[in-house]
C-alpha cells in the first residue's frame, strides 16, 4: 500500500532509535551517553564480545563497525523480526499510538486472507495432534519412540498425525464452519481432476507444523508410514502463506537461541532438528526438502554471521554441500561465510548423538570447515596431478571458482589460502635417499667421512653465501618473485632458517608489495629478517644495495642460481662416483679425493669469470672449462681406482 506523505517523517520523529533497539541489546554504560543520545552496545547481527554497534538517537541512524550493518528503527525491525516493510511500519506505529492510514482495499484483503489461512492452518495442527493419540496412530507412536522423542518433545514440536483418510482433515474443519476453499488455499487439501470434492494432501504421515519466525503456522511437513508410499516426506504446496524456498524450519527457536551466542546449525531435515535440540543444540534450521536456495542462505546469514553446515555424510550430503559453496561464493561478505561439519558416512545428526551423545556432535562443530577447504577438497579428491597440464588444469578450475567472489579483500584471501595449499600439495621432495633423485646434504656425516680433506672443502659455506643472496634479494624485490618460482621451489637449502624463508616466499608469489612485506614480517619476524641482511655478503649484494630496481636484481638472482646450480652438478656427480665405489675406497683414494675436490674449488673461484669460457657441465649446467678439467680429473682418479674406465 502507499502511505500519505508525511507519514513516515512523522513516525521517524515520535520513534525513539534507542528504546527500539534497546528491547535486543545490552547498552554498554561506560561508552554510552543517554543524554546525547550517543548509545553503544554488543552489535545484534553478529556475535561479539566488544560493543561497536553504535546508535545516534538525535539523528535516528545505527551502524555497527564490526559487520557494517547500518539502517533506521524501520530496517532495524525487519531485520530483528524478519518481518517485510509495511508488518515493521504497523509494530512501530502501534508502540507510538499512530493510527496507520487506510490501506488499499486489495492489500487489505491479501492481508485479510493470509490472516485466515494462518487460522486455519492452527486448527489443522490442533486436529492432527489429537489424531496423534488415537488408535489408528499406534505405529507413528512407536516410531516417535523408536527415535527417542519424548511426549513432551512431541508437544513441544506440536508434532501429529494425519489418518489414512480421504477428508480426514477436510471434513474436520468444514464441520466447524471453514469454507472450501479456505481449506484448499491453505494447502491441506486439492481438488480432484474431475471437479469432485476436495480429498486430503496428508494421509497416513506424521505430521510437523513449519512455522515462521512470528510463529504463525504457514505449512505443513509429512512423513510417510507406508514403505512404498511415492515420497517419503511430503511439504505443503506453495500458497499465499508458505513458500518453502524463503523457510527455514524451527527458524523462530533457532534464531532466539544463536541471539544468545549459540552457533546456528543447518541439519538435513525434521528429525534432525528436534534430536539436536533436544541434545542442547536449540539454533538448528533445516532446509525444507530441497537443496539451501539464495533466500534461505539470506535468511541464515540474519540469524548467525557463520552457519555451520551438518549434512549426511553420504555422497547425496557432500553433493549439498559442493553446490551450496557454489551458491555462496559471489554472496560473501566480510565476516559472514560457511562453515561445514560433515557426518561420519552412513551417519544424520540423530543417529550420532544417539550413538555417541551429545558431545561428538560438539566435536564435530568445534573441527567445522572453511569454506575454502571444502571448495579445495571437491577439486583435488580422487585426482593425481603427475603433470603439469592436470596441475594447469587444477589451477584453472579453481581461479574460475574464486573469480566468484566479489568482494575483493575476500577474493585476495582465498587466493593466498588456496596458495598456500597448492604449495603444500605440491612441495618438492626434500627427502631423497636413493641415487639419481636429487641432491640432498646428509643430516649426519658419517665417521669416516667426517675428517676427511673431501669434507672440509668451503663448497656448502659458499652455497649458504649464494642463498642468502638469493632469498635477501627476492625479499627487497617481491616483483621478481614470479620469474624465479620455479628454480625457488627447487632450491634445497642447508639452513632451516633459509628454508623458512623460501616457503614463506613461495607462498606469497603475486602479492601486493606493502601486503607481502607486511605478511613476510608476520610470518618470519623481524628479529630473522635482520639477522639475514645484517650479513656483510648480503648487505653489500646489488640488489639489497639497490632494492626496488628490478633489472639489477633480475640480473642478480640469476647468476646466482646459475653458480649455485652448477655447483651443485658437481657435488651430484661426485656423491654418484663415490657411491658408485661401493666401499673399496681407502685412505690414498679419500686423499686423492680430497685433492681433486680443492682444485674444483679453486677453479669455482676465479676471478675471471667474464671472461671464461663456458661449456655444458653435469646434469646441463653450464660450467667453466677448468671447472670441467677438475671434475674430470676427479672422475678419472675415481676410474682409477676401480681398476678401469668408469663409462663402457
Amino acid at each position: 500500500m502507499s502511505l500519505p506523505p508525511g507519514f513516515l517523517d512523522e513516525l521517524r520523529t515520535r520513534i525513539s532509535l534507542t528504546q527500539v533497539v534497546g528491547r535486543k541489546v545490552m547498552w554498554d554504560t561506560r561508552k554510552s551517553n543517554q543524554g546525547k543520545g550517543d548509545m553503544w552496545a554488543p552489535c545484534p547481527f553478529h556475535q561479539e564480545k566488544t560493543a561497536s554497534f553504535h546508535v545516534d538517537d538525535r539523528k535516528g541512524f545505527y551502524y555497527c563497525f564490526g559487520c557494517h550493518a547500518k539502517g533506521d528503527a524501520i530496517s532495524f525491525v525487519r531485520e530483528t523480526e524478519n518481518v517485510g516493510f509495511m508488518e515493521a511500519i504497523e509494530i512501530l506505529a502501534r508502540e507510538t499510538g499512530m493510527p496507520m492510514p487506510e490501506r488499499d482495499p486489495q492489500a487489505q484483503e491479501k492481508a485479510d486472507k493470509r490472516s485466515e489461512l494462518a487460522q486455519v492452518m492452527e486448527q489443522a495442527v490442533q486436529y492432527y495432534r489429537l489424531q496423534l493419540k488415537t488408535a489408528a496412530a499406534q505405529d507413528a507412536r512407536e516410531y516417535l519412540t523408536r527415535r527417542g522423542l519424548s511426549e513432551a518433545t512431541q508437544g513441544r514440536f506440536d508434532i501429529g498425525f494425519a489418518p489414512d483418510m480421504r477428508q480426514g482433515v477436510f471434513q474436520h474443519l468444514t464441520s466447524k464452519g471453514v469454507e472450501a476453499d479456505l481449506v484448499v488455499d491453505a494447502g491441506l487439501a486439492a481438488r480432484p481432476d474431475d471437479g469432485g470434492e476436495p480429498y486430503d494432501r496428508f494421509r497416513g504421515r506424521i505430521i510437523f507444523p513449519i512455522r515462521d519466525p512470528r510463529e504463525r503456522c504457514i505449512g505443513l511437513g509429512g512423513r510417510a508410514m507406508d514403505p512404498n508410499a511415492r515420497a517419503k516426506y511430503l511439504n505443503s504446496p506453495e500458497t499465499e502463506l508458505f513458500d518453502k524456498g524463503r523457510s527455514l524450519y524451527n527458524h523462530g527457536p533457532a534464531r532466539e537461541a544463536a541471539g544468545k551466542g549459540v552457533p546456528l546449525v543447518v541439519a538435513e531435515g525434521y528429525m534432525d532438528v528436534i534430536a539436536l535440540s533436544e541434545g542442547g543444540f536449540e539454533a538448528t534450521v533445516a532446509p525444507l526438502g530441497t537443496a539451501i536456495t539464495e533466500d534461505q542462505l539470506r535468511l541464515l546469514w540474519r540469524i548467525a554471521p557463520e552457519p555451520i553446515i551438518a549434512l549426511d555424510g553420504d555422497k547425496a550430503g557432500l553433493r549439498a554441500a559442493q553446490r551450496l559453496v557454489d551458491l555462496a561464493l559471489p554472496m560473501l561478505e566480510a565476516g559472514q561465510s560457511l562453515r561445514f561439519a560433515i557426518m561420519p558416512d552412513g551417519q544424520d545428526p540423530d543417529d550420532l548423538i544417539r550413538a555417541q551423545g551429545a558431545g561428538a556432535f560438539q566435536k564435530l562443530l568445534d573441527n567445522a570447515l572453511p569454506m575454502v577447504q571444502l571448495l579445495w577438497r571437491r577439486e583435488i579428491e580422487g585426482k593425481v596431478f603427475d603433470s603439469p597440464e592436470r596441475k594447469a588444469s587444477l589451477d584453472k578450475a579453481l581461479r574460475e571458482k574464486i573469480k566468484l567472489i566479489r568482494d575483493p579483500s575476500i577474493r585476495s584471501h582465498y587466493g593466498e589460502e588456496i596458495k598456500r595449499l597448492r604449495w603444500d600439495l605440491f612441495r618438492p621432495v626434500r627427502d631423497f635417499p636413493k641415487k639419481g633423485r636429487g641432491w640432498q646434504a646428509p643430516d649426519v656425516p658419517l665417521p669416516t667421512t667426517k675428517n676427511s680433506a673431501l669434507a672440509a672443502g668451503d663448497g656448502t659455506f659458499e652455497d649458504q653465501l649464494r642463498e642468502a643472496v638469493i632469498l635477501a634479494s627476492l625479499v627487497l624485490n617481491p616483483d621478481i618473485l614470479p620469474e624465479f618460482e620455479s628454480q625457488l621451489e627447487r632450491m634445497d637449502c642447508f639452513s632451516a632458517d633459509h628454508a623458512v624463508l623460501r616457503d614463506a616466499l613461495l607462498r606469497h608469489v603475486g602479492l601486493d608489495t606493502v601486503i607481502f612485506t607486511q605478511k613476510m614480517r608476520d610470518e618470519i619476524g623481524g628479529e630473522a629478517l635482520e639477522k639475514l641482511f645484517a650479513q656483510r655478503h648480503v648487505a653489500i649484494a646489488p640488489p639489497v644495495r639497490k632494492a626496488g630496481n628490478s633489472e639489477v636484481a633480475i640480473m642478480c638472482v640469476a647468476e646466482e642460481f646459475a653458480k649455485l646450480d652448477a655447483r651443485r652438478g658437481h657435488q651430484r656427480e661426485i656423491d654418484e662416483a663415490v657411491e658408485d665405489l661401493s666401499g673399496i675406497a681407502d685412505e690414498g683414494l679419500t686423499w686423492r679425493l680430497s685433492q681433486a675436490a680443492h682444485a674444483m674449488n679453486r677453479a669455482g673461484k676465479t676471478n675471471n669469470d667474464d671472461k671464461a669460457d663456458y661449456e655444458l657441465g653435469p646434469n646441463g649446467a653450464k660450467v667453466k672449462r677448468d671447472e670441467r678439467t677438475a671434475l674430470d680429473d676427479l672422475l678419472g682418479k675415481i676410474d682409477f681406482a676401480k681398476g678401469g674406465p668408469r663409462h663402457k
